[in-house]
């Protein structure tokens, strides 16, 4: 048994892995300043007494005795990480710098959820775990952008420094059950504008691909990481190399709810990456890991989940 904290516990992911990690006899603390998070994903948690919540501010340093970390905090959308561009970033960098004073303090091993974005709009497609990447540092999503980069840099610096054993992966496009319904991504988006026979919202003329991985997949990757050796620290891509264009999904969406929505398009939002898609040869190798569940099984699920909160 580990004592492991997860900032962000109470977002999408956080909360499925708060539940995967409790279910491999850990102690869970769960820390989340409900921006993003929402108490109902880990309701069903409350009650195991091997969890425990704290409603805290990570831009906040926080003292606690932990053997691992999960620095999962940050709103991931770019519809909530707009929304307050300044507290994207303190989010990003001062929550780097106190999870990993924590880390330091503690002794314990950090993983930053880093993310696709640090590419960018890429010119290299698919995209590898030494490309730089090619992000506008100014534009309106640089706030997530740039933090997630400087978090990394934050990462490499204390590792450097201060032999912090730490692991970053990057975090491609992700979907299944507790997503937000005004999360602003575009299965969530694209599912709830089914379900209530609205008209789907391309953005752009819909031929920009993305890859979609299912949230329990994804879990695997980031547990199969933190127990890697320890010198091996990433960057490592997780996400699913099968690539769709956001038309197809939208096809696809409309089709499995039974849908009569129409879809319109509309213009493309400021630097909205036109290619998407991860090499996961690194996560193959170094973790055994590969995403097994196929695009429809997967938004099935998804599907039958908003239908309970619509």
């Amino acid at each position: 048994m580990k004592r492991i904290l997860i900032t962000g516990g109470a977002g999408f992911l956080g909360s499925h892995l708060c539940e995967h990690l409790l279910a491999q006899g850990h102690d869970i603390i769960c820390l989340d300043n409900f921006f993003t998070g929402s108490k109902n994903n880990i309701l069903h948690l409350l009650s195991n007494p091997h969890f425990e919540l704290i409603r805290h501010d990570i831009i906040n340093p926080i003292f606690l005795e932990v053997e691992e970390i999960y620095n999962l905090a940050c709103p991931a959308s770019p519809v909530h990480y707009q929304y307050n561009p300044i507290k994207t970033i303190k989010t990003n960098v001062m929550g780097a710098i106190n999870t990993l004073g924590l880390a330091k303090r503690v002794r314990a091993t950090i993983l930053q959820a880093s993310t696709s974005e640090v590419y960018g709009d890429p010119e290299v497609h698919p995209q590898k775990e030494d490309y730089w990447g090619r992000v506008n540092p100014i534009g309106i999503r640089s706030c997530y952008d740039e933090g997630k980069r400087a978090a990394e840099c934050l990462m490499m610096d204390y590792h450097r420094q201060n032999h912090v054993n730490i692991k970053i992966v990057r975090i491609f496009n992700t979907y299944g059950p507790r997503m937000a319904p005004d999360d602003g991504r575009v299965v969530s988006n694209f599912i709830v504008q089914a379900l209530r026979g609205e008209d789907i919202t391309v953005f752009g003329d819909g031929s920009q691909t993305r890859s979609f991985c299912y949230v329990d997949d994804m879990i695997d990757g980031l547990i199969r990481m933190m127990g890697t050796p320890k010198g091996f620290l990433g960057p490592v891509n997780l996400g699913n190399p099968a690539e769709f264009t956001i038309l197809e999904l939208a096809e696809i969406l409309i089709r499995m709810t039974g849908s009569r929505a129409k879809i319109v398009f509309k213009p493309l939002p400021q630097d909205d990456p036109t290619q998407r898609k991860p090499d996961i040869t690194l996560a193959q190798k170094k973790l055994g890991w590969q995403p097994r569940v196929p695009l429809e099984e997967g938004l099935a699920k998804t599907i039958e989940y908003f239908r309970g909160v619509i």
